[in-house]
């Protein structure tokens, strides 16, 4: 019998979709797809970092016609599953083979110890981003491409002097110019979620109130949040309140106080799809911020901690940051006892929403 293991679609355990969905046999497929070239992308976490890697796919498409893409993640679920050709969730299963494995590119973005040992024992004839210095166990740039990128996480004076954005340097950690790719990403609009609670009016505003409890110095008040609540909708805005389980207790406050939407929690794809559902968002530094970009909805940033070069909004939002300077440069903690971004009106938050989605343009 003839077989194709170099398809795209071929298996090996088993049949594939192609086999499944159509009967299709290797000998006469009308879809054989050889491979010309296998990569490995190695980028575990956080979620967010993860949705802004995305446009590689894009550009590797691009460059390397015919790729497979192989994925390796903690969080496969976050990942566009029809758009690569394997993704894998990052244990020791995942580890064991991909160290049995060749490919001709192998992509590390993660300074761990654990993401760069890989890129140490996986063959492959290019490698790009960071390996692991067998004497000491220090991450280290693989090649000058990845120095850049590798500096601005040494230290602080770099990183704040950095004026690129997150996604321009590691494009050019893998050797390629930016040219603006977007992310790749799924609205699972396809999953036919029922938002008949939602607000008819429109436009609707979300706002992403939490910021997780790593930095809490991007945290905003109730107040501030409330001021900004009923700012929208005496404006003529529609806020909904957007959040997690970390979030719910507040955003039920915030609900209680102004009046305004406030859905629920939900699973991250029915969370996504719902971000999906708004005409534009107001948020922190956080997950939401990169689901934003993602779905590319206009995005009102706040922004105090981390240098706003990094993050690109392609032109179709704000960045708002309070109105004295912020002397936390990624802290958790403020040194001040109280997070600058309590000097971020509310109205400032207000009129960026205005300028970025005038109401007589909706």
């Amino acid at each position: 019998m003839t077989l194709h293991p170099d398809c795209r679609h071929f298996r090996g355990d088993l049949p594939c979709r192609p086999n499944k969905t159509h009967g299709y046999v290797c000998e006469g497929c009308p879809i054989y797809a050889p491979v010309t070239q296998r990569v490995l992308i190695i980028k575990l976490g956080a979620i967010g970092d993860v949705i802004r890697t995305t446009p590689l796919l894009r550009r590797l498409r691009q460059e390397r016609p015919g790729c497979a893409i192989t994925w390796l993640t903690l969080t496969p679920a976050i990942l566009p599953q029809a758009e690569i050709e394997e993704i894998l969730k990052f244990d020791f299963a995942s580890a064991l083979q991909l160290q049995a494995r060749q490919f001709d590119v192998v992509i590390n973005l993660d300074k761990e110890k654990e993401a760069c040992a890989l890129l140490n024992t996986i063959e492959a004839k290019e490698k790009y981003g960071y390996a692991l210095r067998p004497h000491d166990g220090v991450a280290w740039p693989v090649n000058a491409l990845a120095e850049h990128k590798f500096l601005t996480g040494v230290f602080d004076q770099v990183s704040q002097a950095n004026t690129k954005p997150y996604v321009q340097e590691i494009f050019e950690l893998c050797g390629f110019d930016f040219r603006g790719e977007e992310y790749v990403f799924d609205t699972h609009e396809d999953k036919g979620y029922d938002w008949s609670s939602l607000p008819t009016t429109q436009p609707r505003i979300g706002l992403n109130t939490g910021c997780g409890d790593r930095w809490t110095t991007r945290l905003w008040s109730d107040e501030k949040w409330i001021t900004l609540i009923q700012g929208l909708q005496a404006t003529g805005y529609t806020p909904v309140l957007l959040g997690g389980e970390a979030e719910d207790a507040r955003n039920r406050v915030l609900q209680t106080a102004t009046g305004a939407a406030y859905p629920g929690t939900f699973p991250l794809p029915q969370f996504i799809n719902l971000m999906n559902q708004m005409d534009g968002i107001v948020t922190q530094v956080t997950m939401g911020m990169h689901i934003s970009i993602a779905l590319r909805k206009p995005t009102i940033l706040m922004n105090n901690i981390f240098n706003p070069h990094e993050f690109d909004l392609y032109g179709r939002g704000q960045i708002v940051q309070p109105n004295k300077d912020c002397v936390c440069f990624y802290r958790g903690s403020c040194k001040l006892g109280t997070s600058c971004m309590e000097d971020l009106p509310a109205e400032k938050v207000l009129a960026a929403v205005q300028s970025t989605l005038p109401l007589h343009v909706v």
